[in-house]
């Protein structure tokens, strides 16, 4: 079932690249230029996270990661990938497909939703520039009720998503 989506977004996208390029050619051409320089960007990082991906799924078993960070692990598998994912500075276009890998291997589904929420929401490394533009009492804040409101979100991902 996964593979018809696939297939049909891939034609959705074709049919409306083929009616940008019909309506104004140079547009098209320039977001496609554009697009290939992200792309190209952002395929260094991609390919040394992937790398990195690999090496950790050959060393670490699919009984070790169940063991850290499976469904069995709970809060403290929770907590133990909030942590990471809040420190983490990776595209989330990079994260979905570790989380992917991740998720075959035997960790468990709300460690890593709570993974991606605290990856995307949590700035720890970027606080600095949050205090610059709103203030410490402001960007400590926000840091923290997102941090606590990934475990609301990962906890209802695993509800609704089991």
């Amino acid at each position: 079932m996964n593979t018809v989506f696939t297939y049909w977004f891939y034609g959705l996208a074709a049919v409306l690249l083929i009616l940008s390029f019909v309506k104004d050619k140079s547009k098209t051409l320039l977001s496609l230029k554009n697009a290939w320089k992200m792309f190209i960007g952002v395929l260094p990082q991609f390919v040394a996270i992937l790398l990195f991906v690999g090496l950790a799924l050959a060393v670490l078993s699919p009984e070790t990661i169940r063991r850290m960070i499976g469904e069995e692990t709970g809060f403290t598998g929770m907590l133990l990938t909030s942590l990471i994912g809040a420190i983490t500075l990776i595209p989330v276009m990079i994260a979905f497909p570790i989380v992917a890998e991740l998720l075959k291997n035997g960790a468990g589904l709300t460690q890593m939703a709570v993974f991606v929420c605290a990856l995307t929401t949590v700035g720890s490394i970027t606080i600095p520039v949050e205090i610059k533009y709103l203030g410490r009492k402001t960007a400590i804040l926000r840091n923290v009720l997102v941090f606590l409101f990934s475990f609301i979100t990962a906890y209802l991902m695993g509800v609704f998503l089991k």
